[in-house]
């Protein structure tokens, strides 16, 4: 599997990371526990490292389920969590509510100082392999947040520094202040805004560019079955683009896709998330995934290489198909 290295830290990743939003439960109709151990575990066996989660995935709850699975293997995985986004305080801003509790962005130096320990607790390890600020708090000064994160690099509790949902202004201020290893940001066939800045920032100044919902919230996993059903609290019941229209066009982008998958030898989601790192705006494709059978088919796709060729095939299936999804 292709391997990258975040930025200037020395940290060496595969091409496919597993993401946790799901393993928490909040927004996705629940959660299953075992499931989620073992598809960190599986991911790990299948050649993952990078295993990406946040505090406010579950107000905790998938941390705890990645410190869970790594005992024993904490040395196989490259962790990266987030701070930024609290439920203690009223400081920052409210942005939304997560069972019961309002939840602010905030980036103060003390809030973040708290926040590691509470994280390095529930990953039940002794240092985060990536710092990520979750969402940013326009309340506190990038130099403010970036003199806590250096601070804590020095003292060995983070190795590496992340930001997330970053526009280049804000990400510019950061890199006045000290190296930023990694960005994360929404990044998909159908999702493609970092292209424009972002991309060319991070590539003038050594920055490593990791892609969340990759596979667009499992619209691009596959065709969806019309008569399938959101329940609970899962966000994509009320998504628009999970809507029966779209379902027909996703149905007609994957017809068309079919020989090239069939040629390759891969699923439909393999081929998505290998068109995401091979068109050269990622690094890493954050991939998630809730049991181990999806793990490992997710896995896989680090191990596909598209041709230009190819990936004009799929490029040409959006337009024809896509556009108005995005």
């Amino acid at each position: 599997m292709k391997t990258i290295t975040l930025g200037s830290s020395g940290i060496a990743c595969e091409a496919v990371g597993l993401g946790t939003w799901a393993m928490g439960g909040w927004m996705w109709g629940g959660h299953d526990d075992r499931g989620a151990i073992e598809a960190i575990r599986a991911s790990l066996d299948a050649g993952v490292r990078l295993i990406d989660t946040a505090p406010a995935y579950g107000l905790g709850h998938a941390e705890r389920m990645v410190g869970e699975a790594l005992q024993g293997r904490r040395h196989e995985a490259v962790i990266a969590t987030k701070c930024g986004l609290v439920w203690n305080t009223r400081r920052g801003t409210h942005f939304f509510d997560e069972e019961g509790q309002p939840v602010h962005r905030y980036l103060g130096r003390e809030s973040i100082f708290a926040e590691v320990e509470e994280s390095l607790v529930r990953l039940r390890t002794d240092h985060i392999d990536l710092y990520i600020t979750h969402w940013q708090d326009a309340t506190t000064p990038v130099a403010e947040t970036m003199d806590a994160l250096l601070a804590l690099k020095r003292q060995g509790k983070i190795r590496a520094i992340g930001v997330s949902n970053v526009d280049a202004p804000t990400l510019r201020a950061y890199l006045r202040h000290g190296p930023v290893d990694a960005i994360q940001e929404r990044y998909s066939l159908l999702d493609r805004e970092i292209e424009a800045e972002l991309v060319p920032l991070c590539r003038a100044h050594g920055v490593a560019v990791l892609g969340y919902s990759s596979l667009a919230m499992g619209l691009l996993a596959g065709p969806i079955d019309p008569a399938r059903r959101f329940t609970g609290d899962d966000q994509r019941a009320a998504n628009p683009r999970f809507s029966p229209a779209n379902r027909a066009a996703l149905q007609a982008f994957f017809s068309e896709l079919a020989p090239l998958r069939e040629s390759l030898g891969c699923s439909f989601s393999q081929l998505l998330i290998a068109w995401t790192f091979s068109h050269g705006a990622v690094d890493v494709a954050l991939c998630g995934a809730r049991n181990p059978g999806q793990a490992i088919d997710n896995a896989a796709a680090g191990r596909l290489s598209l041709s230009d060729a190819q990936r004009a095939v799929i490029d040409a299936a959006r337009v024809r198909h896509l556009l108005g999804l995005g």
